[in-house]
């Protein structure tokens, strides 16, 4: 019986999971992460202003590991041997026919100050910090901003960043408290949310414009105090900081043989294997794909992907040639934590329908339907 390993417990990984036993209810499959949990991140953006609470966003996952005959192990990758057949983790050796490396990507925190502010994906205690410093605050400046990695374009996750700002005026609207803020979104990018594409720039500036959110674009980042940000443009000044740095690989690559890409991520072909690797494929932030310059970092791009890595491993142990690809393919609702945006993009064509209840519900049953197959 073919054994498979998969590194992580976020998006991809779940998905290889449950694709690999709906192909093969026999497969022996090892899972490799920290902790049996899995964090939906979009949700994360709710946190702050009440909408969700921590345990909403974060579901234990003994019980889709025993549904799914998964082998877990409590235990932190560190490294590869013998082409790829033995992953090495922080409590044992585990060997493997196949290998799916989902363990997500790593924030650049290199520019000076930036332990001043608060990282928005940082998972739920971020979230929770950001909800307690806000909710202590009677006024202020508060800035929003996020970068890239140079050498990885597809290495940036912006999004989140415009959910935080909007669902931050919302509620501080809602509850009367707007007039005492001053909020700034600023970014190195001259158009903000890009990759998004140009009608979704349009809306976006637009939608900063009407809420009164000063914008500081298109100067390249110098760093942070505890109270300023500060640019090539100039600084200004801030009393609560989020910022989304650009993202590369994960520490643990270093101790493989893996290829790299300049950027630091694992570099994947179409089928999503690593180049010049055995049985060895990656899903999501971990790997740099080939793509549209957009391709996006975003979890319905890592379940494509990983839908694909297990398909072709599995046609691979039955010694057939894999065929399977992923689409390049943004789909997102940017929420504003009563309305929301839907933007969506492909090869052939992109939109944007404006903003409406009807996106923020259809976003939070969204939540719940994801949710429901791991719970």
């Amino acid at each position: 019986m073919p054994r498979v390993t998969i590194v992580g417990a976020g998006f991809g990984a779940l998905t290889a999971v449950r694709k690999l036993r709906a192909l093969d209810a026999k497969l022996h499959i090892d899972l490799v992460a920290p902790e049996p949990k899995f964090v939906y991140y979009p949700s994360t953006i709710w946190i702050p202003t009440g909408l969700r609470k921590p345990e909403d966003v974060v579901i234990p996952l003994e019980n889709f590991f025993r549904r799914q005959n998964v082998n877990y192990h409590s235990a932190e990758a560190t490294g590869l041997s013998d082409d790829g057949r033995i992953l090495h983790t922080t409590h044992d050796d585990i060997e493997n026919d196949g290998l799916i490396i989902a363990s997500g990507g790593r924030f650049i925190r290199k520019l000076p100050g930036i332990e001043h502010v608060i990282v928005p994906c940082g998972g739920v205690s971020s979230a929770n910090q950001i909800r307690d410093r806000l909710h202590a605050m009677q006024g202020g400046v508060l800035a929003f901003g996020f970068a890239g990695n140079p050498k990885e374009p597809s290495a940036m996750r912006g999004g989140p960043v415009f959910e935080f700002m909007f669902g931050i005026d919302t509620w501080l609207r809602q509850q009367g408290k707007r007039d005492p803020f001053k909020l700034i979104f600023f970014t190195p990018a001259p158009k903000p949310g890009q990759r998004l594409g140009p009608q979704a720039v349009e809306g976006l500036l637009k939608e900063m414009a009407k809420r009164d959110i000063d914008t500081h674009l298109g100067h390249k980042m110098q760093g942070f105090t505890a109270d300023k940000v500060m640019t090539e443009g100039g600084e200004f000044p801030a009393d609560l900081i989020l910022f989304m740095p650009g993202m590369t690989g994960n520490t643990w690559f270093d101790n493989t043989q893996l290829a790299r890409s300049t950027g630091g991520m694992l570099k994947a072909n179409t089928l999503c294997q690593v180049e010049g690797a055995d049985k060895v494929y990656v899903a999501g932030d971990s790997g740099s794909f080939p793509g549209p310059d957009w391709l996006p970092k975003q979890a319905h791009m890592a379940d494509l992907q990983a839908e694909a890595a297990a398909k072709n491993l599995l046609d691979e142990f039955k010694g057939q040639q894999p065929n399977a690809t992923y689409k390049a393919e943004l789909v997102c609702i940017v929420d504003s934590c009563s309305k929301g945006m839907l933007v969506s993009r492909t090869e052939k064509k992109s939109r944007v329908l404006p903003q409406s209840r009807f996106f923020h519900w259809a976003k939070r049953l969204f939540e719940w339907r994801y949710l429901r197959q791991y719970r």
